[in-house]
């Protein structure tokens, strides 16, 4: 299958322009994008493109070259300007085709596509007697990503994680319509997703609102629910990108927002061999109490200090105490306990918390909370019984069958009913909690080299 990419103007011809921004360079990158995932993630697919760098070229070259290539689709990737208010996605087709032909499905599938990643008002589905589309011999598509001197589609354009959002519409909405079969996982190149978590919520309404305010921001958000330990959550998810840069400009956009505790989640990307197998339960804990104490302080300055009880229960049973702090953030929501536990019980864990309202066990302490929640994870890591030291305080120990989870993500569907990323949102919060003492360190370092 040959697809024709045709990134508008070029060179000597900037396109529209506005709030600093010129078309013909908004067009170049999404372009490239669409033609690196095509390539990337499907077979038998050929592209070329009018142009991949910032060159002029004329509109007869552009249809001319495309004609003679025998393209089976020719795309070009426009952005709109009018006067500064106007806003929006559309795109068009040549006048005289029928909405029942060949070239109109097409548009109705990336229009259908581009609508849901681009995060802005949909201005339709339309036909023009434009060049490109008339001078072509295949099915041919113009869109129009936006008014570029709009303060607010700008202020879109600007992201190179907007930009990434788009293309990969666009090449969603060509594989769509043209019937291309996507490449095996183990044939495709970085072929995960990193998704933007920007809150996690007990109640729908909270998430609905979270994702309110981040439409208010000019970023779009789904809301996405998931059984944890038996409880329904509602997480709000701002976009997920085949780019980790792409993922982390999102992620800071989001964090200036106003949303600290946002966080990326990656899936079924590799980072290394002990992600890729789950990460050990049983372990040395790495970071230090201070280190997880002021991570959570970071989202909650009202945070409870925990950090000594977890390193030094997790030292003596030999299990990842710093893990299981960041799964004991997961389960309280940075120790603020919106869900079913609250934070009188000091169940970090949500023991015995099914859901319909089961708050779970209580401890009398937060030290006795703790060392339950690190017996419970021996429980599942280990068929050996407890070492000496401490008594039994986990009053669901003998319930779980030991040995039966090895790794974090071997909890899923354990810990987690059915929780089918439980293990791996624990793992990408540590990573977020490793990031950050990184940070931390470096800072360290940085200010003992100036004295």
């Amino acid at each position: 299958m040959k697809i024709y990419l045709d990134p508008g103007h070029g060179g000597s011809d900037p396109g529209a322009s506005g709030n600093g921004l010129n078309e013909k360079d908004i067009t170049l990158d999404i372009a490239r994008k669409v033609n690196d995932f095509l390539i990337k993630n499907y077979e038998n697919v050929s592209v070329k493109m009018s142009r991949s760098t910032d060159i002029a070229k004329s509109l007869n070259e552009r249809t001319r070259e495309a004609n003679s290539w025998g393209a089976d689709l020719f795309l070009s990737i426009h952005c709109n300007a009018a006067n500064g208010k106007a806003r929006g996605y559309e795109d068009f087709i040549y006048t005289s085709l029928s909405s029942s032909s060949k070239t109109a499905k097409y548009q109705n599938i990336l229009h259908q596509e581009v609508m849901k990643v681009n995060q802005l008002p949909d201005r339709g589905k339309k036909k023009a007697n434009f060049h490109v589309l008339r001078e072509t011999k295949m099915a041919a598509i113009l869109t129009e990503n936006g008014f570029i001197d709009n303060e607010k589609d700008a202020a879109l354009m600007r992201q190179s994680s907007w930009r990434e959002a788009v293309a990969r519409g666009h090449a969603a909405g060509l594989a769509l319509a043209l019937g291309l079969k996507a490449k095996k996982k183990s044939d495709q190149i970085d072929a995960g997703l990193y998704r933007i978590i920007a809150g996690s919520f007990k109640s729908r309404s909270g998430a609905n609102e979270r994702a309110a305010f981040l439409k208010d921001k000019g970023i779009a958000a789904i809301v996405i629910e998931e059984n944890v330990s038996g409880s329904v959550w509602s997480r709000v998810q701002a976009g997920a990108f085949e780019s980790r840069e792409n993922a982390e400009d999102m992620l800071k956009a989001i964090k200036n927002a106003g949303i600290p505790d946002a966080f990326i989640a990656s899936v079924n990307i590799p980072v290394s061999t002990e992600l890729s197998q789950g990460y050990s339960i049983a372990g040395k804990t790495v970071l230090s109490p201070e280190m997880m104490n002021q991570f959570v302080k970071k989202v909650n300055p009202q945070a409870i200090n925990l950090g000594y009880y977890y390193s030094a229960f997790g030292d003596h049973y030999g299990i990842r105490g710093d893990v299981a702090f960041a799964q004991a953030l997961h389960e309280t929501n940075y120790f603020r306990f919106t869900g079913d536990v609250n934070s009188k019980q000091n169940n970090f864990a949500g023991l015995g918390a099914t859901g319909n309202g089961a708050s779970g066990a209580s401890f009398k302490t937060p030290r006795e909370g703790v060392l339950a929640h690190i017996q419970h994870l021996y429980a599942y890591a280990s068929t050996n019984s407890l070492p000496p030291g401490y008594p039994l305080a986990d009053p669901r120990f003998n319930l779980v069958k030991k040995g039966s989870a090895r790794t974090w993500t071997d909890l899923n569907g354990k810990w987690a009913v059915p929780g089918d990323q439980y293990g791996e949102l624990i793992i990408n919060l540590y990573q977020a909690m490793v990031k950050e003492a990184k940070g931390m360190l470096d800072g360290v370092l940085k200010e003992i080299d100036k004295r």
